[in-house]
């Protein structure tokens, strides 16, 4: 027969085991479920990652791509037009027009984007440079669009700037070299080249 006190101390150290092992599977249980909130974090971080990703290289919008190119048109309207007047003015022959016209073009469509990034701070060395990487494939493009039209079309280079002819071989010139130079932008900005050098100047 057990002794009271032995008995006791039995239902004691039983309690205690008890006791232990129910509070070790309370760890464990906070355990898991800690583990399970971090694997839920991080899962999270990979989705927030993976829609910066998805911004940064699945290639930018149409909206985007067509404001990049009016950007370009915009120079490059002005070229032409003023290159129009200068050779009739000077009298100079149609190529040697097409030429002066291309130039002030150039010049035009990167004097305006080095008027942006120089409001946002640079220099005009790093200016220029940003514009260049930004503009040179996108003037080029509608640059050879545009004059091919101007050239193409029957009496438009001949026209002068007082003739209909001229205007609406131009107006059809730049809206074609637009269409078509848009897609090229939107390529070149999803993959980080083009007008994509000059969105971290611009101050929204």
């Amino acid at each position: 027969m057990a002794h009271p006190a032995q008995h006791e101390h039995h239902e004691h150290a039983d309690r205690q085991q008890a006791a232990h092992e129910h509070h070790g599977h309370d760890e464990q249980h906070g355990h898991d479920g800690h583990h399970g909130r971090d694997h839920g974090g991080h899962h999270d971080h990979r989705a927030h990652g993976g829609h910066h990703q998805g911004h940064g290289g699945g290639g930018a919008d149409w909206r985007t791509a067509a404001q990049a190119t009016l950007h370009c048109l915009t120079g490059c309207a002005i070229g032409e037009i003023l290159g129009m007047v200068l050779g009739t003015a000077f009298g100079l022959h149609n190529g040697a027009t097409v030429v002066l016209s291309i130039l002030l073009a150039f010049v035009f469509g990167y004097a305006l984007t080095m008027r942006g990034v120089l409001k946002a701070g640079l220099d005009v060395g790093a200016a220029v440079k940003v514009a260049l990487a930004a503009d040179t494939v996108s003037i080029l493009v509608m640059e050879l669009i545009d004059n091919t039209v101007m050239v193409t079309v029957p009496g438009a280079m001949d026209a002068g700037l007082g003739d209909l002819l001229f205007w609406v071989a131009l107006a059809g010139s730049l809206a074609l070299a637009f269409a078509l130079t848009v897609p090229v932008n939107k390529w070149m900005i999803g993959r980080g080249r083009g007008h994509a050098v000059v969105h971290a100047y611009h101050q929204h």
